[in-house]
């Protein structure tokens, strides 16, 4: 479990294509002075775990499935990344509860400043913006961000000038695209009002019914 507050930037200096995926080395000397190997940490906000150390750097076998579901099967020698190790029991949670698994990937659509804050624009899938609500958590390449509007297509996001120096977000241009994770919670609230309402929550998006549908059917038939 990861909270969503980046610790670091790292450098991706080595990607190496495996048999079934890829060994990713990431440069970072002055994060995580006490992990150990079989550590995880969230890398733009997919899970990795440590598998090996080497000269300021940490090595993480990444699955094909990670590699196609998520942002880093793009990632090129030299780009950087966000990075948070695994939340302790005894830590704050000062963002939200992030796992690591990526639901989607998105994209920046545009930036303007407002006040002494910045909103961004991304784009997400249909299925995804049934678990994002205004006010609600979002995870963007492990950022945990708190949703400011919500579209059909996307949401926005006030992203204060810290978190843009402190991770990758500022340096970011428009049509990069970007890892989402939905907050957990929403995603077990939709399971079981689905299954209460005895609809199949895997079916094709166009069959499906949304959240709010199913509501008013079960208070309808109270």
């Amino acid at each position: 479990m990861f909270t969503g507050l980046v610790e670091s930037e790292g450098i991706i200096t080595r990607i190496e294509r495996v048999a079934g995926g890829a060994r990713l080395e990431v440069y970072a000397p002055e994060f995580g002075r006490d992990m150990s190997i079989g550590d995880s940490i969230a890398v733009d906000g997919a899970c990795l775990t440590v598998i090996k150390f080497i000269r300021g750097a940490f090595i993480a076998d990444v699955s094909e499935e990670t590699l196609s579901k998520t942002t880093l099967g793009g990632m090129r020698q030299g780009g950087k990344v966000n990075l948070e190790r695994a939340l302790r029991l005894s830590d704050r949670l000062g963002g939200h509860i992030v796992t690591g698994h990526i639901d989607a990937i998105g994209s920046l659509v545009m930036r303007h400043p407002a006040g002494n804050s910045t909103v961004y624009q991304f784009a997400a899938p249909p299925q995804l913006m049934d678990y994002i609500v205004p006010k609600g958590s979002i995870a963007v390449d492990g950022i945990s961000l708190t949703v400011a509007q919500t579209r059909r297509d996307g949401f926005a996001a006030a992203v204060i000038p810290h978190t843009e120096q402190a991770t990758t977000l500022g340096a970011k241009t428009v049509g990069t695209p970007v890892n989402l994770e939905a907050d957990m919670l929403a995603k077990y609230v939709k399971r079981f009002v689905a299954l209460y309402a005895g609809v199949d929550d895997e079916e094709p998006r166009a069959g499906r019914r949304g959240l709010g549908d199913m509501l008013r059917e079960l208070t309808d038939g109270r």
